[in-house]
């Protein structure tokens, strides 16, 4: 029996990996352009770090972590988010102490989570991110919710929406946190056994719910909005002024929370709205999240941020059609005819790719009409046709393959001769 890949894992084949590149690069291109500087953080923490900063009445700590004891009996945790993991270094590198702050990371990486596999969502999956930590700004949020829009926008996404609200500070939190018991606590057995264990830890979450979400009460719960002090609802609104600003639509909703036990005043998701995308709409998610640094051991700095899953950002451009300018072909392809020919071919295939050129040339001996059929296949854009009579005259027969035409060039120039053709 041969072994295959672990369920909700996925191999990403040469052919598809360019695509990854493309957004990758445009990824790191947004994050030039805004001033975010990358990030890289090990795959695997101490589990403590989740607990802590993820919150241990969230779904992702509960029912879908990868931990393991290591042989020093150390509980570890392959990371299952992005941002406990930068907060950590942020804290441990001691980055608050740079005058420059904001503090402004992006990350690109591999998280793990044990969720059911469907269609976007995966065991190991990649997500796109980006932290700025050390401001309380509202133009901060506004600007992180603008590179995420502007980042979909450059890709070609045109149904997609922003959906806002505000959980507001600790103390307009504690308000709603309140009213949520009070409004839930009487009838709290007709929900399911995860949000009778919310009800007193986190009962936000239980708006949060997708079992329960068309029981009656949910549709009467207080609102986050009716219980926002001056301050949070001030905060509020100037984001959404700087948005409508910066010309990002968006959509409240009173009733978005975010899955993690971290955030306060702003959170958003994204989503798209084009047709055959699937039931889970939403392609990245944020919010600000104030307490989290001083939570795992740093001082009092507040941060934002958001993260994308990249696997779903290519589901969106399926469904809206959208082909990327993905460059599949190569420079060269050299053709080599007869024993004498195959060493000096070689010779050439070197040259052309220390000149920056992008070339490929044949190994299995096969004759001419099957190499140029390789050439073919890898869209060459040019054919370099190198025989014993070539060798003889001290050139090469080279075709250009988009108008056929073809010509001879000195071999000891070669190389320089092609790479000019190709700027």
């Amino acid at each position: 029996m041969s072994i295959q890949i672990p369920r909700g894992t996925q191999d990403i084949l040469p052919g598809t990996v360019e695509l990854w590149q493309y957004i990758e690069g445009q990824a790191r291109e947004i994050c030039r352009r805004y001033n975010y500087k990358e990030i890289r953080t090990p795959i695997f923490e101490h589990t403590e770090l989740f607990l802590r900063g993820v919150g241990d009445t969230t779904d992702i700590v509960q029912k879908e972590m990868y931990s393991f004891q290591d042989r020093g009996e150390r509980s570890l945790t392959l990371r299952p988010e992005g941002t406990a993991p930068v907060v950590r270094s942020y804290v441990e590198n001691k980055m608050f102490g740079d005058a420059t702050q904001p503090t402004k990371l992006y990350y690109i990486g591999q998280m793990f989570r044990y969720e059911r596999p469907q269609a976007g969502r995966y065991r190991q999956f990649v997500q796109f991110g980006i932290e700025a930590i050390g401001s309380n700004d509202p133009a901060i949020d506004a600007e992180v919710i603008a590179l995420a829009v502007e980042f979909y926008r450059g890709m070609g996404l045109k149904n997609i929406k922003v959906v806002l609200n505000s959980l507001g500070d600790a103390a307009s939190r504690q308000a709603h946190r309140d009213a949520l018991i009070a409004h839930f606590e009487p009838r709290i057995g007709e929900f399911c056994s995860d949000c009778q264990s919310r009800l007193q830890k986190n009962p936000l979450r239980i708006l949060d719910c997708k079992k329960d979400r068309n029981h009656e009460l949910m549709g009467t719960a207080p609102s986050i909005t009716e219980y926002l002090n001056e301050d949070s609802a001030v905060y509020y609104e100037k984001v959404q002024e700087l948005l409508t600003m910066m010309d990002v639509p968006f959509e409240k909703d009173p009733n978005l929370v975010r899955g993690l036990d971290y955030y306060q005043h702003t959170v958003f998701e994204i989503m798209s709205e084009a047709e055959g995308f699937g039931a889970i709409t939403t392609l990245s998610g944020g919010g600000r999240y104030n307490g989290l640094v001083q939570e795992i051991g740093g001082p009092e700095m507040p941060g934002i941020g958001f993260a994308m899953s990249i696997e779903r950002l290519i589901m969106a451009l399926k469904a809206e059609n959208i082909e990327l300018p993905i460059e599949h072909s190569i420079d060269c392809y050299v053709v080599a005819l007869g024993e004498k020919a195959k060493d000096h071919a070689a010779k050439v295939a070197f040259d052309l790719r220390k000149a920056g050129l992008s070339v490929e040339k044949d190994y299995l001996d096969r004759k001419m009409k099957a190499q140029f059929k390789s050439a073919d296949r890898l869209k060459a854009k040019f054919v370099a046709v190198l025989g014993e009579d070539e060798l003889d005259k001290g050139i090469i027969n080279l075709k250009d393959m988009a108008t056929g035409e073809q010509e001879e060039v000195a071999l000891d120039v070669f190389a320089s001769y092609v790479a000019e053709k190709l700027i």
